[in-house]
C-alpha cells in the first residue's frame, strides 16, 4: 500500500497551486486518505475532472486522470467506467460545471444509477473566473455578472440527485477532512451512482460562505437518530439547507439493492477491455468510400 506522500503526484509540480486557504485542500486530503484507507492500487483508480480549480486536483494525485471540456466530466466518467468496470471511476467536479454546463449529464447519470462516484466541489462561486454567481449562488450574491445581487434560486445538488432517483447522496465539509473521508469511502463502495456535496469554502471570492460561517451551521447526522432508507426523508433532510442555517453532513441516502447500470448491461454484454480482439479486422471501414 502506497504511503500518503507516494499519493502525490510525482509528475507535477508536488504542492497545488489553489488559493492559500482553499477548501480544496481539504477535499484533496480527504480523497487521499479514503483511497489509502480503501487499499486501492492506482493503476485501478481513475479521476475524471474538467475546467476549474477543482478539477486540477488529479494533477497532485498519482493516480490515472482525465481532463475534460468544462461540465462534460461525468459522460467522460460514464465511458471509462462502460468500457472497463473493474476500475474505481471518481469525478471530481466543480458546482459551475456539474450544475451548470454538465447539468443534464448529472441527472441522467443519477437515472441510469451508472456505478461512479461524483465529488461536487460545492464553493457556491465560479472560482477559477474570479467568483461570478453560478447554480448554487445564494439570493442576493454580487458578482461582476450579478452586481446589485443575484435575483435566482440556487439549485440544491442533494434535493436534485434524489429526485433523480440516484441511490446515494450524501454531504460533507471541506473543514472536515476525517468525517469527509469516511463518506468518501462509502461513495466510492457503493455499488451505484453517489454524490458526495461538499460545502468547500471560496477564500478569494466568497466572503459569505466562509470555514466560520459553516462551522457554526454544520452538523453530522449520525448524531442523530436518522436513518439514510427513505428517499422522502432523504429530500426533507435535504431541504435544511434553505433557510441557510442549517446544514446537515453525513449520508442522507442509500440504496443498494437497485442493480447499477454496468451490472444490467453486463448481464449480456462483456465491458470493452474484456471483448476478444481476434479475427477482428477494420479493413473494411477503410474500403468505403
Amino acid at each position: 500500500m502506497k504511503s500518503k506522500k507516494d499519493l502525490s503526484s510525482h509528475y507535477t509540480q508536488s504542492t497545488p497551486n489553489w488559493c492559500p486557504g482553499c477548501g480544496n485542500y481539504g477535499i484533496w486530503v480527504a480523497l487521499k486518505n479514503a483511497l489509502q484507507e480503501l487499499n486501492l492500487p492506482a493503476h485501478k483508480v481513475v479521476l475524471v475532472g474538467d475546467i476549474g480549480c477543482s478539477g486540477k486536483l488529479a494533477y497532485w494525485t498519482d493516480y490515472n486522470g482525465f481532463g475534460g471540456l468544462h461540465g462534460r466530466s461525468i459522460p467522460i466518467a460514464e465511458g471509462v467506467k462502460m468500457a472497463n468496470s473493474d476500475l474505481t471511476v471518481i469525478v471530481v467536479g466543480g458546482d459551475g460545471g456539474l450544475l451548470g454546463e454538465g447539468l443534464q449529464h448529472f441527472l441522467h447519470a443519477c437515472r441510469r444509477n451508472v456505478n461512479i462516484a461524483v465529488i461536487l466541489h460545492n464553493n457556491q462561486v465560479y472560482g477559477l473566473t474570479t467568483g461570478q454567481t453560478s447554480p448554487t449562488s445564494d439570493p442576493g450574491y454580487k458578482s461582476s455578472t450579478t452586481p446589485e445581487g443575484s435575483y435566482e434560486t440556487p439549485l440544491n445538488p442533494s434535493l436534485l440527485a434524489l429526485t433523480a432517483q440516484a441511490t446515494f447522496v450524501s454531504a460533507g465539509f471541506a473543514g472536515n477532512t476525517l468525517h469527509l473521508a469516511q463518506i468518501i469511502k462509502s461513495a466510492i463502495l457503493h455499488p451505484g451512482f453517489a454524490l458526495v456535496d461538499i460545502y468547500q469554502p471560496c477564500v478569494t471570492y466568497n466572503y459569505i460562505n466562509t470555514y466560520e460561517y459553516y462551522s457554526k451551521r454544520i452538523y453530522d447526522i449520525t448524531t442523530t437518530p436518522y436513518r439514510p432508507d427513505n428517499r422522502f426523508r432523504a429530500m426533507k433532510k435535504s431541504m435544511e439547507i434553505e433557510g441557510g442555517q442549517k446544514f446537515p453532513i453525513g449520508i442522507l441516502f442509500q440504496d443498494e439493492t437497485r442493480p447499477s447500470l454496468q451490472s444490467n448491461i453486463q448481464n449480456r454484454v462483456l465491458p470493452l477491455v474484456k471483448q476478444p480482439i481476434q479475427n477482428i479486422s477494420v479493413k473494411s471501414l477503410f474500403e468505403k468510400e
